[in-house]
């Protein structure tokens, strides 16, 4: 463009032309951002209104006594009520979950990565491990009991032995699930075994191992509370018996409410963990 054709263009317009496309970029991006929270954010809690909302209808349409069933307000008071004997029980299956938590989830990282190095130990042991993880928890429970006592052992272990399959199956998937061009360059650059695998499989089956930890977060809190069915003078499972039978169903809810919140804790953690760990994934926005 010649100087003479750029006389009849006002300077504005000149000026503004060029920020015209990051102007419209960024509105998307903010667009983008509303959409994610809405999704993640805004949606679960009218998800989680809805269903109290829903429970306080059916309790006081059908008229349900207290003693079945009690309404989000009566729990509600006494969460606040009996906070400290709540939070007081809380720490032991705390303490119990996130024992079993790390114990189960490490050995199951370690035996994953035998596996995948020993494929004749893996062909051996997989169907037993796969037989050992198909009998109950309830049916485990009062062995491990027997055999450990009735301290925070055997609790633990419940906990551990709860999230042990789901990590081993798929820290095991995502170490072998590696792209065979990349392994074969490592080969051609002679990498050592220690290499291929912290500098490849490792970083291939992170989303794998985060995707079980998710599981194991909820289910670390489940096995610990069975183990306290069990056998137990304090926990939340123990708060969970004892409601049961005194029908103090406000007490039983109220532990019931302690017990998710504890899971969705473990799972937050979780979350926080992978994206400040991975951060090579782009971010989806539906």
């Amino acid at each position: 463009m010649t100087s003479r054709s750029l006389e009849g263009v006002a300077p504005a317009t000149l000026a503004t032309a060029p920020d015209a496309a990051p102007d419209v970029a960024q509105l998307a991006w903010a667009e983008a951002r509303r959409r994610k929270l809405w999704r993640r954010r805004i949606l679960p809690a009218l998800g989680i209104v809805g269903l109290v909302a829903l429970w306080w209808a059916v309790v006081v349409v059908f008229d349900v006594k207290p003693f079945i069933a009690p309404s989000p307000v009566l729990v509600l008071q006494t969460l606040y009520t009996k906070r400290e004997v709540l939070l007081a029980n809380l720490l032991p299956t705390a303490m119990e979950a996130a024992g079993g938590f790390l114990l189960g989830n490490l050995a199951a990282v370690l035996v994953a990565t035998v596996f995948v190095h020993n494929k004749t130990l893996q062909d051996i042991f997989f169907p037993v491990v796969l037989m050992f993880n198909a009998i109950p928890i309830v049916a485990k429970a009062p062995i491990l009991v027997l055999i450990m006592g009735n301290g925070m052992e055997p609790k633990i272990t419940i906990a551990a032995l709860v999230c042990f399959f789901p990590t081993l199956v798929n820290t095991v998937r995502g170490l072998e699930s590696v792209n065979p061009q990349a392994m074969e360059l490592m080969r051609v650059l002679s990498a050592s075994k220690t290499e291929i695998f912290f500098r490849l499989r490792l970083f291939n089956a992170l989303p794998y191992l985060f995707s079980a930890l998710r599981i194991s977060a909820s289910m670390c809190v489940i096995g610990a509370v069975v183990g306290e069915w069990i056998g137990a003078n304090s926990g939340i499972g123990a708060m969970i018996i004892q409601a049961t039978f005194n029908f103090d169903s406000a007490l039983l809810y109220s532990a019931i409410v302690m017990s998710a919140s504890l899971s969705g804790a473990f799972f937050l953690a979780v979350a926080l963990a992978e994206r400040w760990i991975i951060r090579w994934q782009p971010e989806t926005v539906h």
